[in-house]
């Protein structure tokens, strides 16, 4: 079996045994949901609704601000408490909609259709629009935004990005061995608005009854190829898995569609699906609540807007108190002060750890062994890079290519002298890009 891949990488211990043969399991939320107004890149959704209204599971609660936004809906019935700035998972205060569940799901009425190939590219776009539905891997781009490129006959690629390369998540995982249909059908819908565009599964080789699975299901379909990819961090990277799959190569300038190319990861794709077809808003996702401190890791079909506290006590609660808790995978998610935040469309996991080996270590001088440039992905020297961010030398950053940095963590990760390299780096370009955007 071909195995595709790009230059550099690691392989840091990926924990997926703990939860990956766990089937999904729904839960029900609690008595209070939050709703940020901010779950996407791009302008906030506005309120639509006001404290005391009567709300329907399935409801718009914000419209979208502008062309890059999207709506939120409520993902139970109720009555809107507040309107009021909540906490987030990345510490920030940003303006929420409070509902009090009243535990009936009452729901609004979906506009089905029972064959999607007969509606237009535009019908379809605004169905993905109208739901709300954005990139779900933690960008949170508007995914309409995403699929109306302004040269669409120009996209060559439509890449589902299964790799799953974070270690502990298994979230794909499990969505591509229980509802592969979806994942399938999904990509036809986004295959229907590029003319010239053949679809690819990627899957990195860890998971072969995934590969075996969709290879079956996609076996008449000639528009659709499934590639297996060498398991390796960070495959699923945007730049990287259009390298592994295309050999076509994109700077931090250019968009994936720069280079003909569209990438949507699972859980985006089964959201496109539910949206056209069922005419369904994204108000669920699959979250991976997991560490060796939680007592019976899972994949959880969450009600987006439920606290992230309220998934540990759904796990069985926590075996001891744990130093570490991460939003996200160990190696690009957020660090958690507080767990009575929110559940957003961007959440893929909760991490609860009895060690935090980055705070137990103190970094030491550079060693010039060059690790770091072996295993960097972005294919720059980090120690370099590093040395002039501690410095603030924005201009020779920029000519080391800097901005090139894909902040995946590999150097701090490979680093024997445990240099906090990634995020000294990921500081100047914040400082770099905010003052583009003055």
């Amino acid at each position: 079996m071909a195995k595709h891949s790009f230059r550099g990488g690691i392989h840091p211990f990926d924990g997926k045994e703990l939860s990956k043969d766990k089937p999904i399991e729904d839960i029900l939320p609690g008595k209070e949901l939050v709703f940020p107004l901010s779950q996407h890149i791009g302008a906030p959704a506005v309120a639509l609704v006001k404290k005391g209204d009567t709300v329907l599971r399935g409801q718009m609660l914000a419209s979208a601000g502008g062309f890059v936004s999207a709506p939120v809906y409520s993902s139970v019935s109720g009555k809107v408490t507040a309107i009021e700035p909540r906490r987030v998972v990345t510490g920030d205060m940003v303006m929420s909609i409070v509902v009090a569940n009243d535990d009936q799901y009452k729901e609004v009425e979906y506009d089905k259709v029972d064959d999607p190939s007969k509606l237009s590219k535009e019908e379809i776009i605004e169905r993905i629009k109208n739901a709300g539905v954005v990139g779900m891997g933690g960008a949170g781009f508007p995914t309409h935004v995403k699929l109306s490129p302004k040269e669409p006959d120009k996209i060559d690629y439509c890449i589902a990005n299964c790799a799953e390369c974070e270690p502990y998540l298994t979230s794909d995982y499990r969505r591509m061995i229980e509802e592969p249909q979806k994942l399938v059908d999904g990509l036809k819908i986004i295959l229907s608005l590029f003319d010239n565009a053949k679809g690819i599964l990627a899957v990195e080789d860890n998971k072969p009854d995934c590969i075996e699975e969709l290879k079956k299901l996609t076996k008449d379909e000639p528009r659709i190829l499934v590639k297996a990819l060498k398991t390796k961090y960070p495959q699923g990277s945007e730049r990287q898995l259009i390298f592994a799959t295309t050999k076509r190569a994109i700077n931090y300038e250019m968009l994936p569609a720069d280079a003909g190319c569209i990438v949507d990861n699972v859980d985006t794709i089964v959201a496109v699906y539910n949206a056209v077809v069922h005419g369904m808003p994204l108000m669920e996702r699959i979250i991976t609540v997991t560490g060796d401190c939680i007592r019976k890791p899972q994949n959880f079909r969450v009600h987006v807007g439920m606290s992230y506290s309220e998934l540990i006590d759904k796990a069985g609660g926590l075996r001891y108190e744990p130093v570490k808790i991460v939003s996200g995978g160990p190696m690009m998610g957020f660090g958690l002060i507080d767990l009575n935040v929110p559940t957003t469309k961007t959440a893929s996991a909760l991490l609860c750890m009895s060690r935090d080996e980055v705070s137990e270590v103190t970094p030491k001088a550079c060693i010039n062994c060059g690790l770091c440039a072996q295993v960097c992905p972005g294919r720059v020297v980090p120690k370099i890079l590093s040395d002039m961010a501690e410095h603030g030398d924005e201009e020779g950053f920029l000519k080391k290519n800097g901005m090139e940095c894909c902040e995946c963590g590999c150097c701090s990760y490979i680093c024997p002298a445990k240099r906090n390299l990634t995020q000294s780096i990921k500081s100047m370009r914040k400082i770099i890009l905010a003052k583009k955007k003055r």
